[in-house]
């Protein structure tokens, strides 16, 4: 269990510092690797990424410096073990944007997506396998949609699944049947195109 399962959010003109750990692409890895697969040794998160234990060490000092990972309980005293303290970290792009060096900080910390990208393939295996029960098949899967939203209306999504995402995961925190799911979500609005040239309509 994370010790603080909610979102702690940052902003860039009061954290700067915690930003800038979090720019790294190996900390952002490890931070991710860490809140999927729970409490590890150092050697654990340094084979999954190729990495060296000195360089995983290093690194993940850095991310206990500001909060980010914390010392997990010891299953043996001769070697450290690490978690995640929260489940996610959130900002507020606005301020990012008006931050120095905000833009370039908001997209390092959004490479933290990108080692979910393996979880499709890795869903659909642990299915095959059997190593997933035949329940989860129907109500897992991926889709999109395209609503029309204001501004407010897209913060107000976000408060609402934040908000079912935690009353849900507490209702079911003692079920043995419960399983860690990943989920994606994304509210990302759309300029209009621009309509073709007339040139290029008139050939």
């Amino acid at each position: 269990m994370l010790s603080e399962p909610i979102r702690r959010v940052l902003d860039p003109e009061r954290d700067g510092v915690a930003f800038k750990a979090l720019t790294h692409p190996l900390r952002i890895e490890l931070l991710g690797l860490l809140r999927q697969h729970g409490p590890a040794t150092v050697g654990e998160p340094a084979a999954r990424t190729g990495e060296s234990s000195a360089s995983t060490s290093y690194h993940l000092r850095v991310l206990a410096k500001y909060a980010f990972v914390a010392e997990a309980d010891h299953r043996d005293s001769r070697e450290r073990r690490w978690k995640a303290v929260r489940s996610a970290t959130s900002w507020s792009n606005e301020a990012m944007h008006r931050a120095p060096g905000g833009r370039a900080a908001l997209s390092a910390l959004r490479r933290q997506l990108e080692h979910l990208e393996r979880s499709p393939a890795r869903h659909a295996d642990d299915l095959v396998s059997g190593r997933l029960d035949s329940a989860w098949q129907e109500p897992s899967g991926l889709s999109d949609s395209l609503p029309r939203l204001t501004p407010e209306s897209l913060a107000e999504l976000w408060e609402t699944l934040a908000a079912k995402t935690a009353e849900l995961t507490a209702r079911h925190a003692d079920d043995p049947r419960a399983e860690q799911v990943v989920v994606f979500t994304a509210g990302l609005p759309l300029a209009p195109e621009p309509a073709p040239d007339a040139e290029e309509n008139a050939s």
